[in-house]
């Protein structure tokens, strides 16, 4: 069994290699200034990744994102992970999570320390310019994607068939219909695309490697509760909790919250007010929102809370959706040879968009988008994304302090 360092293939030569501290830079970067959610993290890595960094191309980013949008958990946490074992092996895979995971769980630790919301005019404009951002990251992501996944009319098509989806199918199934939909439209629609077009993507990970970690996901999920039970421990019954919230949410993101608030509210081991002050706050916070629950395990009633109970549950709510995804590649990679699979591919790539395309509406949009100042705004920081080619950050930044001065205004 193996898992080494993976490969990708170009027109037959190997792209080069990273390192893991390459990779940790790269991540520690997005992790910073990634802002505005799932949707938006896979625009900032496209920026980053496929378009500056050129460490995999726009069709195999598109297969990464289409693998982990039918897994469940974090899909942007996921195609992060990924990115880095394609780069760097399994120390880059725990390096991108590593790095994109930490700055905003460590800001959310402190802030469940000093007990301290963002209130006032102007928390509440930064919260706005943020949001704001996201518009136009995700407007980014729609644009690139779209030109290149969609050049003709059956996927423009297709992409449209995965927008009605999610439109009138709510919640993670309408994604994973969207994407169904997609793949089978591409078996009929999309096999005159020629084979030796795919990007090749190797991640080395063996298949006894691959049932090892499906086995041990199945096993965590079924024994955890009877283990927790057994042995009346709190520690087991908190990872429980926030590996069960892991395992059975699709797509990462806001679908995690109502589980979350379940699993910690049913119980008592947090108020509802906490619960509400901790979901506000990490909507200010870079990075993957699964981050809200080192929150959560910091402010639990009983011990283990503060920094050991932060990290059981930060832990517990990321380790599903990564044993599922090194499940998957092995055999993601065999099946994805194939003609028809690369067909199938190419209408849920197509249907990626579509899926994008809905996101930029709601919630992107229809959570930032309030006024023709907030529309102003928005479209100002997609023309330095797209024409000036400013770096998100500064972009961030900018829609950042605009926010503050449009509440001020």
């Amino acid at each position: 069994m193996e898992i080494g360092v993976a490969s990708q293939e170009r027109e037959g030569n190997k792209a080069p290699q990273g390192t893991p501290g390459e990779v940790f830079a790269a991540f520690l970067k997005l992790g910073i200034t990634s802002f505005g959610g799932p949707i938006a993290h896979l625009g900032y890595f496209r920026d980053e990744l496929v378009v500056r960094r050129k460490w995999i191309d726009e069709a195999g980013y598109a297969d990464l994102v289409a693998l982990c949008q039918f897994l469940p958990g974090p899909a942007s946490s996921q195609v992060g992970f990924s990115l880095g074992l394609l780069r760097a092996g399994p120390l880059g895979a725990l390096a991108a999570w590593t790095a994109f995971t930490l700055p905003s769980a460590i800001l959310l630790f402190l802030f469940a320390m000093v007990a301290a919301s963002i209130e006032g005019p102007i928390g509440t404009g930064l919260l706005h310019g943020l949001k704001i951002v996201a518009v136009a990251v995700v407007a980014q992501a729609v644009w690139g994607m779209a030109k290149s996944l969609t050049p003709d009319r059956q996927r423009a098509s297709i992409a449209l068939v995965g927008i009605v989806c999610v439109v009138f199918v709510a919640g993670a199934f309408g994604q994973v219909l969207a994407l169904a939909v997609g793949a089978i439209a591409g078996l009929v629609f999309c096999r005159s695309g020629a084979a030796g077009q795919a990007t090749h993507l190797s991640f080395r990970v063996s298949k006894g490697v691959g049932y090892i970690a499906l086995s041990t996901f199945a096993l965590l999920l079924g024994l955890l509760p009877l283990l927790a039970a057994v042995a009346a421990s709190q520690g087991l019954s908190l990872f429980d909790a926030f590996y069960r919230a892991g395992a059975l949410v699709f797509g990462g993101g806001h679908v995690v919250l109502p589980l979350l608030q379940s699993e910690v509210g049913a119980t008592g081991w947090v108020t509802k007010d906490a619960f509400i002050a901790g979901y506000g706050a990490t909507q200010a916070v870079p990075g993957p929102l699964f981050t809200f629950a080192a929150y959560l395990g910091a402010v639990v009633g009983p011990q283990p809370n503060g920094v050991a109970g932060a990290a059981i549950a930060l832990v517990a709510i990321f380790l599903p959706g990564m044993l599922l995804l090194v499940g998957a590649l092995p055999f993601w990679e065999s099946f994805r040879k194939y003609l028809t699979v690369q067909a199938a591919m190419r209408g849920a790539n197509a249907a990626v968009v579509g899926i994008l395309g809905a996101a930029l509406y709601d919630p992107v949009w229809t959570s930032a988008i309030f006024t023709p100042k907030d529309f102003t705004l928005a479209l100002t920081g997609f023309i330095l994304l797209t024409v000036w080619r400013t770096p998100p950050w500064a972009v961030v930044l900018l829609c950042a302090a605009g926010g503050v001065l449009l509440t001020l205004l």
